[in-house]
């Protein structure tokens, strides 16, 4: 009998699969259709930190209105039409989601600074989310800005957040630190419960027509998947967070090879919306059939075996390993000569 039971954040979940924050949580119907699918958990869209300031302004406006002090940057903002949801309909579209499905619904804020985090992420938490997933999702442009400065902001807004809550919080991250694993380490040191691998950053294109900047979002590729795979690695055994892999993600061969160098949790988005909810059920057939032929019986017992610490060669995950790899590069090329 094979066991695929895990556990992430400090909740119990009947197998590895979690779907990703997506439009897919936008409608209760589709949250449902991901658990019949499967899903041992579902993250719901992020409510973003332009809505909270968005909120602040209007009221601000409300209560100066016919005054020489209307915020004209309030038209900077986007439309509230452009968003899903609003602050106050996503902590209703939380409670309606509890009572749909009975996997646990984590919540998720999308933003760079604390802002009004520590006062939404307790609404979220009474709305009955079962754990938060602060999604930072901040790209320092300014070249005054150090590099300890932006790790400052990351660890401020963890303790702020679990200053504030006591349901589980994770940190879906970025991978752009000067020291990853350092910086992972003093997340962990900060009470983070979870480690979400990596955040996307959507790079914009040029409309050549009309000269202007576009946003171009492109679904994820396999080839993602190698990043993730790579720090979940190193990591594991290193920190105590749970550690999720998300990016690149798409069969169970890529499920598999992410729990066995330790992921907690592989979490899905662009291969749902390129193939439907329904395709997780493909995934979870083909990891039960790959553990059954190699004869494990548990995710517990494959989970980190070949992790960094527990690798036959761990320099795999280091220099020595990119040094053979540019060398096998070369033997094709001349091969192809």
């Amino acid at each position: 009998m094979i066991d695929l039971n895990t556990r992430y954040l400090g909740l119990d979940l009947r197998n590895p699969f979690v779907a990703s924050a997506s439009p897919l949580s936008h409608e209760l119907d589709s949250i449902r259709q991901l658990e019949d699918s499967g899903a041992a958990a579902v993250v719901l869209y992020s409510l973003f930190e332009e809505q909270l300031r968005r909120e602040t302004l209007e009221l601000d406006y409300y209560l100066s209105s016919g005054t020489e002090s209307f915020p004209e940057s309030l038209s900077y903002f986007p439309e509230q039409s452009e968003f899903k949801l609003g602050p106050e309909e996503y902590l209703e579209h939380i409670r309606k989601a509890k009572a749909a499905v009975k996997i646990p619904i984590i919540a998720s804020l999308n933003g760079s600074s604390v802002g009004g985090w520590i006062q939404y992420a307790t609404q979220i938490e009474e709305a009955g989310a079962d754990a938060l997933e602060c999604n930072v999702y901040w790209i320092p442009t300014d070249p005054n800005v150090t590099s300890d400065q932006v790790e400052r902001q990351y660890l401020d807004i963890v303790h702020a957040v679990k200053s504030a809550v006591h349901i589980p919080v994770a940190v879906k991250l970025s991978p752009f630190f000067s020291n990853f694993a350092n910086m992972a380490m003093r997340l962990d040191d900060a009470g983070a419960n979870g480690l979400v691998l990596f955040n996307r950053f959507y790079q914009p294109d040029i409309d050549l027509e009309n000269l202007a900047l576009t946003p171009n979002v492109l679904l994820s590729t396999p080839q993602a998947m190698r990043l993730p795979l790579t720090w979940i690695g190193i990591l594991h055994g290193r920190v105590k967070a749970s550690l999720a892999a998300t990016g690149g993600i798409h069969e169970a061969e890529g499920v598999i090879k992410l729990l066995l160098v330790g992921a907690d949790v592989t979490m899905l988005c662009s291969v749902l919306l390129r193939n439907g909810i329904d395709h997780l059920r493909t995934i979870e057939s083909g990891v039960r059939d790959w553990m059954e032929a190699h004869e494990y019986e548990s995710v517990r017992q494959m989970r980190g075996s070949m992790s960094q610490m527990r690798c036959q060669d761990p320099s795999a995950f280091e220099r020595a390993q990119y040094m053979r790899a540019v060398k096998s590069v070369q033997n094709v090329a001349l091969v192809g000569r």
